[in-house]
């Protein structure tokens, strides 16, 4: 008997430990591995945010899914949500592409995010303590809880750290595309060919990164998006698993108002959103008026190398902005807008339900991993 996605997931999720150097997928030939890395600060991280300080998200590991025939010369980058603390929803993601291309899959995690981000953070009752202060100081906000507390807090007191998290993400990832590609890497091949699958807020750094194609990395790339796409401007990043209103307001608000002074009356910013190709890529994707056209000519060069799915129903980033970032409309091939028959949202397109639905969230991750994985084999 076929397992099907929840029989994979219940599986992934009890076996797989972050502090296991190995394990084994039972049932397939695929092996998980967890690969030591060490990150450097990001060159635009001034030391102001008291982020410095934060060991976790300098030193970290990240699951390397093995294919059933190690001398695969085919990778593929897994970029995961905003504000995730964990892998549970990825694992099984991970999986169905290692087992359907035969490509080495590689889950990494963004700047203070999942374990490059304190255990307090995930801890519960601390959270709840964070939250009744924040409530004492900008009032209740329904919006507001133990799960996004953390992220709330910091990109309220500092919207740029949103910036800097992703730019020390592209410097961890261009380090890591590289060992691969010089042979350096402990467990994928050389020379291996590079693509992503990318998810949510991750999607919104892989674009940047394929726009910037930093060094030529990414020029032969293929990019699948689930979820994700659009420019920052249409994204409404207001959930009690994301960011609570506040910080999201405060968020929207810098992007669209303040940043591009903020680049003026800085040197070190000037310099880099003016020369650096991911520079000028992060401000092509802010709003659809801000290097349109420059946004655009790369992203119909990139047509045939970019699919993507959006889901009608979702909230946190609607497929219009999708399809309207994109530029193909409707009808082209590269974005797909799909509806499951039942009750899902952007944060957990997935749900493990029970039975008759578990099927139908069964059959709904099938038509979406099958078609990457035909993509992006």
């Amino acid at each position: 008997m076929i397992m099907a996605y929840s029989d994979w997931y219940h599986q992934l999720v009890s076996h797989f430990k972050l502090n296991d150097e190995h394990t084994p997928v039972q049932g397939s030939g695929i092996r998980i591995r967890n690969t030591v890395f060490i990150s450097e600060p990001s060159q635009l991280n001034d030391g102001n945010f008291n982020d410095l300080s934060i060991k976790e998200n300098y030193n970290f590991s990240y699951p390397v899914f093995i294919p059933e025939s190690p001398d695969s010369k085919k990778v593929i980058l897994l970029l995961h949500g905003l504000n995730e603390r964990n892998w549970n929803k990825y694992l099984t993601w991970a999986y169905s592409l290692a087992s359907d291309t035969g490509s080495y899959v590689v889950l990494f995690p963004i700047s203070f995010h999942i374990n490059r981000s304190p255990g307090s953070w995930k801890d519960v009752r601390l959270m709840q303590d964070f939250v009744k202060v924040r409530s004492s100081n900008i009032g209740h906000d329904k919006m507001s809880t133990f799960a996004n507390v953390a992220l709330s807090n910091r990109l309220t007191e500092d919207p740029l750290r949103f910036f800097v998290s992703g730019c020390q993400t592209s410097e961890d990832i261009i380090r890591l595309v590289l060992s691969i590609k010089n042979g350096d890497h402990p467990l994928i091949p050389t020379d291996s060919s590079i693509n992503l699958f990318a998810y949510s807020i991750g999607a919104f750094l892989a674009e940047i990164m394929m726009i910037g194609n930093p060094q030529g990395i990414f020029t032969s790339s293929k990019l699948f998006i689930l979820c994700g796409g659009s420019v920052f401007s249409n994204m409404n990043g207001t959930s009690r698993l994301i960011m609570d209103r506040l910080a999201f307001d405060s968020l929207f608000s810098f992007y669209l108002n303040d940043f591009e002074d903020s680049i003026r009356t800085n040197r070190r910013l000037n310099d880099f959103f003016n020369q650096s190709p991911l520079g000028v890529a992060f401000r092509s994707m802010i709003d659809f008026g801000r290097y349109r056209i420059f946004r655009q000519e790369k992203i119909r060069t990139l047509s045939g190398q970019i699919n993507s799915i959006a889901l009608k129903n979702d909230k946190v980033i609607p497929a219009e902005g999708i399809m309207a970032t994109l530029g193909f409309g409707r009808k082209h091939p590269a974005v797909e807008v799909l509806d499951f028959p039942y009750q899902y949202t952007h944060e957990n397109p997935f749900p493990i339900l029970s039975p008759p639905y578990d099927s139908l969230v069964n059959e709904a991750f099938t038509q979406v991993f099958s078609r990457a994985a035909r993509f992006l084999s």
